[in-house]
């Protein structure tokens, strides 16, 4: 097992009615708030009016930044952090999805500089200091609510980039299962496939750590089991607690203690399909999983039969592959990329981009032969 520092300082205030907490928790850090949301499902669910409500009671001044999509621009989190700047805020409050909360979080530390904020994903400059920052979750899926980190898309530089810092963190994430009730099929789908994503990057990362090997296992199987059910019964709110949940457990850290790292090859090549044809993020990872696991079936043939044998009771890694693809369809979520319409000129495009960005692993090294070998298994 490998050495490691434990450190996560986000509040998570969680179950129905949790809301009622959110204006005081607010007030906290000031009256001049920076709200910032989607493309309008917030309204049209009824949350929008219930934050409004908690920030109208501590007589709040709100500044609306909306628009958030679901692959989040790097031109939103500049413009909002310009606005952000200019009204002089106290604290962004962040309602929606990962999509809004990574933007949120890009945004509080590029408010205090003069800069674009791709020069923190680039490594050209590390953030000194940040606007707090509060989250109300809306979609359970990236487990953003509770980390550091953030994923955002330039579209004139066609990169999807992650970033991380402990000024990121939120410093509270409001989780009412409630409010994913309008949350629609597939992209409840996408969203257990995130959360399962999530913790096989980290079980598939560098170092020995069998309790967090056990962690993953866990969020995993209460995902397949939680997962169908919920798919077949949408409004159930306790279904919808056990997957946000998971999702949140997924990625707060727990997974990864005592490894180096998780490995992330698979979001690479989920990233570079967001960003060339603005494929759900969750759909990308149906897509790239299963293939990435056939590439790595021999080179990491005793994780894998370790993994088969937890979540399925196969020792065959082949049977584990085609089980794991088959529970992604059964969620509805694609697992071939003819299924979201991706021609073979196109399959053009993403092998040349693999090699443009270096697709690849912290851990696991993906070659161009991998690539072409990827492609092939995901076509």
């Amino acid at each position: 097992m490998e050495n490691f520092t434990a450190y996560n300082p986000t509040a998570l205030h969680f179950g129905q009615d949790v809301i009622q907490d959110l204006g005081n928790t607010v007030q906290g850090y000031g009256q001049r708030v920076l709200l910032v949301y989607g493309m309008g499902s917030v309204k049209s669910s009824g949350v929008y009016q219930q934050v409004m409500a908690q920030l109208t009671k501590i007589k709040a001044q709100v500044y609306e930044y909306s628009g958030i999509r679901p692959n989040p621009l790097l031109e939103d989190v500049d413009a909002a952090a310009e606005l952000g700047r200019v009204k002089s805020v106290d604290v962004i409050l962040a309602v929606g999805g990962g999509s809004v909360i990574d933007t949120g979080k890009a945004i509080a530390v590029t408010i205090p500089v003069f800069h674009s904020a791709w020069d923190f994903f680039t490594g050209r400059a590390k953030p000194q200091r940040a606007i707090p920052l509060v989250a109300v979750l809306t979609l359970a899926a990236t487990g953003s609510e509770m980390n550091q980190f953030a994923v955002i898309q330039n579209n004139r530089s066609k990169n999807k980039l992650g970033f991380g810092s402990p000024l990121m963190y939120p410093r509270h994430a409001f989780l009412d299962p409630s409010f994913t009730l309008s949350v629609p099929p597939d992209y409840t789908a996408y969203g257990i496939v995130d959360l399962i994503s999530h913790a096989m990057e980290s079980y598939f990362g560098k170092g020995d750590a069998s309790l967090s090997d056990r962690i993953v296992w866990a969020i995993i199987r209460e995902a397949m089991e939680y997962g169908p059910a919920l798919m077949n019964d949408p409004a159930n709110v306790d279904l919808r607690a056990r997957i946000m949940l998971a999702a949140t457990l997924a990625l707060n850290g727990i997974t990864n203690y005592g490894r180096l790292s998780g490995d992330w090859g698979v979001h690479a090549i989920g990233h570079l399909l967001s960003v060339l044809f603005d494929v759900p993020h969750g759909a990308t990872l149906s897509i790239a999983y299963p293939a990435w696991l056939k590439v790595m079936k021999e080179r990491q043939r005793e994780r894998i039969v370790l993994l088969g044998k937890n979540l399925f009771g196969t020792d065959d890694p082949d049977s584990f592959i085609r089980q794991l693809e088959s529970f992604f369809s059964m969620l509805g979520s694609p697992v071939r990329l003819s299924q979201i319409g991706l021609t073979a000129q196109q399959h053009i495009q993403i092998r040349e981009h693999m090699s443009r960005t270096k697709a690849t692993g912290r851990h696991l090294a993906l070659t161009e032969e991998d690539y072409d070998h990827l492609l092939a298994l995901m076509a």
